[in-house]
């Protein structure tokens, strides 16, 4: 199979003439007890992936990169009887246990024993299954590795959703949707009558705002340097649009003495430093994007106990994958998600590196793949 794989990280763009990810062929492996082997259909490309290229986010190498997708049940390993092959299944990057203290207390998206699989490049039920033809150890990316013809994860990484559902928008509910609804609804619990600001729109961001959108009486306004996220936004629901420069006006204007809940899906400290001047108080900050491990988070300390604030981390929207991923796809069929305004369009496999410079650039909201 084809497999798209990082070996190197920090390489300068533009991605197009450094190719940070090579396409080689490597052998598909045989799902072991507790996993399943997935055609891939669609992967799409997200800024975790652009992170680890740029070295924001250290991963081990060398790395079988991707981990938003969607595809077929190719094989199931021993052990494995509620999933069949034929079934069409959206990839989820944390592997849930069920018995670690994340899991134990109802928020798998923190599973302990997911999270360290995930962290050495291996699978949730063994170690890394990829090899090059050489040989050598491909470490997994986030229990997915999904630009390859064929990814084997752990029968936790997969939600099998209806034969109904395209691969073009199923692709985008294994990362974006669960990160950006589930940052409004689980996280934040915000509720109607509420105002929120969302900073940064990609598509983590702008799920975030149609998630927004469909409470009741809530004030939505989206921010993001580039003109046309913020028009993208306002298709997707929000009331008001603009630049940050222009982000403290909007909520002066809109939300009086500050919102109820800003969410930061830049990956900035300085955006978040920002996002915590612009809430009322008991205001709630739920943080949502990467920011690099060098950048340090410097606040007045008392606006905490001072003010009821609250900084809240929100990793995969602190999500039940198996719960929300069907919720989501049926606000979906009923209108009031529209998933497909984030895909931009769909390209072959050979085109993921120049991917990279159109993502980094703000050029595509989800640009989806193909091996066929």
């Amino acid at each position: 199979m084809l497999s798209s794989i990082l070996y190197d990280t920090g390489l300068p763009r533009p991605y197009a003439d450094s190719r940070p990810l090579r396409h080689e062929t490597v052998a598909v492996p045989a799902p072991r007890p507790g996993e399943v082997l997935v055609k891939i259909e669609r992967a799409s490309l997200c800024h975790s992936d652009l992170s680890v290229v740029n070295g924001s986010r250290p991963r081990p190498l060398p790395m079988a990169l991707g981990h938003e997708a969607a595809g077929t049940i190719a094989e199931v390993g021993a052990g494995v009887t509620d999933v069949q092959v034929g079934d069409r299944v959206v990839l989820v990057f944390v592997p849930s246990c069920g018995d670690c203290r994340a899991c134990d207390a109802g928020r798998p998206a923190l599973c302990h024993r997911g999270a360290e699989a995930n962290g050495s490049g291996d699978l949730l039920h063994g170690p890394a299954a990829l090899r090059t033809a050489s040989g050598v150890r491909l470490n997994h990316h986030l229990g997915v590795s999904a630009f390859s013809g064929f990814a084997v994860v752990a029968r936790e990484s997969v939600v099998v959703i209806d034969e109904d559902v395209p691969f073009d928008i199923a692709a985008l509910f294994g990362c974006a949707a669960l990160t950006g609804i589930g940052a409004v609804r689980n996280t934040a619990r915000l509720a109607p009558g509420q105002s929120v600001v969302v900073f940064g729109l990609g598509a983590v961001g702008l799920m975030a705002v149609m998630a927004a959108a469909r409470i009741p009486g809530t004030c939505v306004i989206a921010v993001d340097p580039l003109p046309e996220k913020q028009r993208l936004a306002l298709r997707a629901g929000a009331d008001h649009a603009g630049s940050p420069d222009q982000a403290a006006a909007l909520v002066a204007e809109y939300a009086g003495d500050g919102v109820d809940v800003a969410i930061e899906a830049v990956g900035s400290a300085r955006v978040m430093e920002a996002c915590l001047g612009l809430l009322t108080r008991g205001g709630a900050l739920v943080s949502v994007g990467l920011p690099h491990p060098d950048q340090i988070l410097s606040v007045p300390a008392l606006q905490f106990a001072g003010t009821g604030v609250r900084l809240l981390g929100s990793y995969l929207g602190d999500s039940l994958p198996a719960r929300d991923i069907p919720l989501y796809l049926q606000m979906w069929r009923d209108g009031t998600l529209p998933v497909e305004l984030l895909h931009t369009d769909t390209k072959p496999i050979a085109e993921l590196n120049e991917g990279l410079d159109a993502l980094a650039d703000g050029a595509v909201v989800r640009r989806l793949f193909a091996f066929a």
